[in-house]
C-alpha cells in the first residue's frame, strides 16, 4: 500500500491509472467500511481509499474535536485488506485550490438532515467534489445509511456530467441491529442497547400494514432518547414524504443518545 499525504504526489503517481475505484472515509474504520472496500476490489481495479475528517461538514467544533480517529488501527485495516493507494490530505491541501466544476445542491439537501445541520451537505458536496477531480476515479463507493448524502453526491455528478459512477453498497449492520457508524465507538454499552432496541421498534414498524409515527417517536422518548431531530417516511425515488410504507418508501430517523447523533434508514 502506497501512502500519499500530498496531492501533488498522488496525482503523480496515478496520472496513468485509468481505473481507479475510490473509497471515501474519514477513518475510524469498521465493518461497513470493509464491506465498501471489498466491493471495490471486486471489479479488479486499483483501489484507492482517502482519509480526511472534513471540518466544513461539523456543525459544531465539539463534535469535530470528538470525531474518533484511529491512524494506527486505520493502516492495519486497510494494509490487511491489500488497498493499493491511502491518500491522508491535510486541510490546506484540499482547500488552497479552486474547483474546475463548482458544486452542485439539490434541494433534497433541504430535507431530514439539512433541515437541522446547516451547512453540513455544502461541506460534503464541496470536499467531494475536490476528491473527485484530484483522483478522477472510475467508480466511487458509497454506503446506503447515509442515504441523503449519496443522493446528493449522485444529483451532483450527474449534473456536473462527472465521469465517475457511483456504487451504492448496502448497509452494514452489527448483531444487535445498529448500523455501523464511526460514532458508534462514542456510546456507552447502555446507550447501545437503547440504539438496538430503537432499531427493533423499527423494524417491526416497518412490517406493518399503517404506521403512526407520532406513536412510534413515543415509543423511542420512552428509551430514553434525548430528542429525535426527525422521523419521516421517504419515497426514494421522487425524494417526497410520503404517508404509506411499501417497496418504494423506507423510514429515515435522526436522533441523539446524550452527545452523540445517530441517522439510520429502514
Amino acid at each position: 500500500m502506497k501512502i500519499f499525504k500530498s496531492k501533488h504526489k498522488l496525482k503523480k503517481a496515478i496520472q496513468n491509472q485509468k481505473s481507479l475505484s475510490f473509497v471515501p472515509t474519514m477513518g475510524g474504520l469498521h465493518k461497513g467500511h470493509v464491506s465498501l472496500i471489498k466491493r471495490s476490489k471486486k471489479f479488479k481495479e486499483k483501489v484507492i481509499v482517502s482519509i480526511f475528517v472534513n471540518p466544513t461538514q461539523f456543525n459544531q467544533k465539539k463534535d469535530f474535536i470528538n470525531y474518533p480517529r484511529n491512524l494506527k488501527k486505520d493502516l492495519s485495516i486497510l494494509k490487511k485488506l491489500k488497498v493499493d493507494f491511502l491518500f491522508i490530505p491535510n486541510k490546506r491541501d484540499m482547500f488552497t485550490f479552486r474547483p474546475k466544476k463548482s458544486v452542485y445542491l439539490n434541494n433534497f439537501s433541504k430535507k431530514l438532515c439539512g433541515s437541522f445541520r446547516k451547512g453540513h451537505f455544502e461541506g460534503v458536496l464541496n470536499i467531494v467534489n475536490r476528491f473527485l477531480e484530484i483522483i478522477k476515479p472510475k467508480r466511487i463507493f458509497l454506503g446506503a445509511k447515509d442515504f441523503q448524502q449519496l443522493t446528493l453526491i449522485k444529483k451532483h455528478i450527474i449534473k456536473k456530467k462527472i465521469n465517475t459512477k457511483i456504487v451504492s453498497c448496502k448497509t452494514i449492520r452489527e448483531k444487535n441491529g445498529i448500523a455501523c457508524s464511526s460514532r458508534n465507538d462514542l456510546l456507552s454499552q447502555d446507550e447501545i442497547k437503547k440504539a438496538s432496541k430503537i432499531y427493533k421498534i423499527l423494524s417491526n414498524e416497518k412490517k406493518k400494514p399503517s404506521i403512526n409515527l407520532k406513536a412510534v417517536k413515543e415509543k423511542i422518548i420512552k428509551i430514553g432518547v434525548k430528542n429525535i431531530d426527525y422521523l419521516e417516511i421517504y419515497n426514494v425515488n421522487t425524494l417526497k414524504k410520503s404517508n404509506k410504507l411499501n417497496k418504494n418508501t423506507k423510514l429515515f430517523i435522526a436522533y441523539h443518545l446524550k452527545d452523540v447523533r445517530i441517522i439510520d434508514n429502514i
